[in-house]
């Protein structure tokens, strides 16, 4: 079965991981920065070898998204990013080709004990199946 597999963010923690530090997050020096990056890449790596990774990839910060959708007039209503009201996006995802939910939970664990900073914050990683078909809803 196919899954997403989803990590969270906001836009502090990403001006985090540049350097500076936020009312969220401490200030992340580049020692944290590659050893998120080797833990990820790591993961990445036994994922292809398995055969079970079918993509992954970070996304870009909150700051360049772009949220349309349909006003009363019936045309589009376009808002560049951040959003003020959202609190976490997400920052990045596996697709995954796993044989049971139970794989892919012990996955999501392993993604949990990425490095980061004392005092950086701890959001869950989201697991949703992807659905085969029009009838599985």
């Amino acid at each position: 079965m196919k899954y997403l597999m989803m990590v969270q963010g906001t836009q502090q923690d990403y001006e985090a991981m540049r350097g500076k530090a936020t009312g969220n997050s401490p200030a992340w020096s580049e020692e944290d920065i590659q050893a998120m990056y080797a833990h990820m890449s790591a993961i990445n790596d036994d994922l292809a070898e398995t055969g079970e990774l079918i993509d992954a990839q970070g996304l870009a910060e909150p700051a360049k998204a772009r949220h349309v959708t349909l006003g009363a007039d019936g045309k589009a209503v376009i808002t560049d990013g951040p959003y003020s009201e959202t609190k976490e996006l997400m920052a990045g995802y596996w697709v995954l080709d796993c044989p049971s939910l139970e794989r892919v939970t012990e996955l999501a664990d392993r993604v949990t004990r990425c490095p980061q900073p004392a005092g950086a914050p701890v959001y869950a990683v989201v697991i949703r199946p992807i659905l085969d078909g029009a009838g599985d809803i």
